[in-house]
């Protein structure tokens, strides 16, 4: 980036909005991956136009254009791998309609995830994905990762959500797709191509939200088991019991040491692993599925607490969403990945992850998506002992290919990015690459939009 290309940028964004001192730029340079790469500026663009006239010089002189939300992301998608300019859409940060009527938003790619939510309450309206990262995380990132969350086992990812995209492409031109409507089948479905493309098709500055009624009620539940073989087994049993819970969470003995300070109430000293189970609907409806569920561990004997209030259910959900950043508490680095496996799997990959852990002395613990399958396997590790990490990566090649091996796949919702690029064959054909890579060169034919991500 010379002189004249960044007062070009200064033109368009004004000199508030372009940062290139060492320590501003150190801001941009890293995600939760705790990798970092120093980009060359930084932007912060206040409208579709501007972000038009930042690609279009990027495309003219060829310089890497990488957008990032909150930088929470997991696998380095928004980081500044080949240098170039990062461009934050902080400042696009409005919502811009919230139509009752129709149960649709429009809201701008920097809205915080859990303001939108809050936003929405007095309409009695929801938005489902609640990723665990919601107080901080953005619309934006989450539509370009399709990002996920305990709800989806009942009201699925991001992905279902997503109607229409207001999308500047790497040419600088801007692009419209989808709907404002339930139904739509004109044309592709470009809409669902750009959402989960990681920023590297296009890059989002308005986007189309499909919204549901707000439930009338909810009951919160935390069954305890004394094996992860047991608690693992019933997550199939429950969802064919006929119980359609909203959520469905698991969590291994080590996921629940490092936040067991946090959980209400005290749990016995022999647990294992747990489920926390949540049921929401009309109280009507709640009452048939808690009669259910209720007659259903009496049946198979398996001990729970109920949350007594509103107040104890959003302590066992901030214990929960603390999981991930407590475990550095064992050490210093992780590997943090996503897998999913059918939810029949389940037990199979639990007890491979405990196999592994033993054989490479490593601490695995795994929580996560029970209901849909999608675990999060931790591999906990020192970067500063060569030998350590080692085994650390030879753990998530060997993970991964058991995930694959029996028909999972290598990401439920953090994406590949970088760091799981190199894994993509596994589970992709040469023929799929080929025509992956052949849309990104017809939507960015000069590579410039989050170059180094995804493809191996």
């Amino acid at each position: 980036m010379d002189r004249t290309l960044l007062k070009k940028l200064e033109r368009i964004v004004g000199r508030e909005n372009l940062f290139t001192s060492p320590e501003e730029l150190h801001c941009y340079s890293y995600d939760a991956t705790g990798r970092e790469f120093l980009p060359e500026a930084v932007v912060l663009p206040g409208s579709t136009q501007e972000i038009a006239a930042i690609l279009t010089l990027a495309n003219t002189h060829r310089f890497p254009v990488v957008p990032r939300g909150a930088g929470s992301g997991m696998t380095g998608g928004s980081l500044p791998v080949q240098g170039g300019v990062v461009l934050g859409t902080g400042r696009l940060n409005r919502i811009l309609e919230i139509d009752s009527a129709n149960m649709i938003a429009v809201v701008e790619p920097g809205v915080i995830t859990g303001d939108l939510q809050g936003a929405l309450k007095p309409h009695k309206l929801m938005y489902p994905p609640d990723p665990a990262s919601l107080k901080f995380c953005t619309i934006g990132g989450n539509a370009a990762e399709c990002a996920g969350g305990p709800s989806a086992v009942k009201y699925g990812v991001t992905k279902d959500y997503v109607l229409g995209l207001e999308v500047v492409l790497a040419t600088g031109k801007i692009l419209r797709t989808g709907v404002r409507t339930e139904k739509g089948v004109v044309g592709y479905d470009l809409t669902r191509l750009f959402v989960g493309s990681e920023g590297t098709l296009g890059i989002f500055t308005k986007l189309i939200l499909r919204l549901l009624p707000l439930p009338e009620h909810k009951e919160t539940y935390l069954l305890t088991f004394t094996s992860l073989a047991e608690a693992t087994g019933h997550v199939g049993r429950i969802l064919g019991a006929g119980l359609t819970p909203c959520t469905l969470e698991y969590m291994d003995r080590t996921a629940i040491a490092v936040v067991r300070d946090r959980i209400p109430p005290a749990l016995p000293p022999d647990t294992a692993a747990l489920l926390l189970l949540e049921l929401d609907g009309s109280a009507e409806e709640v009452k048939r599925q808690q009669e259910r569920l209720l007659a259903y561990l009496e049946r198979e004997r398996i001990d729970y607490r109920r949350a007594e209030s509103e107040a104890e259910a959003q302590e066992i959900w901030q214990a929960r969403r603390a999981i991930s950043p407590a475990t550095f508490s064992l050490k210093p680095n992780k590997i943090s990945e996503d897998v999913v496996v059918p939810r029949s799997r389940i037990p199979e990959l639990v007890g491979f992850t405990e196999e592994l852990s033993r054989e490479l002395a490593l601490t695995i613990l795994t929580f996560g998506h029970a209901g849909d399958g999608n675990i999060h396997v931790n591999v906990m590790l020192d970067r500063g002992n060569p030998e350590e990490e080692a085994r650390g990566e030879a753990a998530r090649q060997r993970l991964f290919t058991f995930v694959v091996g029996i028909g999972g796949t290598l990401s439920g919702e953090h994406g590949i990015g970088i760091s799981k690029s190199s894994f993509l064959p596994l589970e992709l054909s040469p023929v799929a690459l080929a025509v992956m890579r052949g849309l990104k060169n017809l939507f960015d034919p000069n590579g410039i939009l989050n170059p180094g991500k995804i493809f191996p």
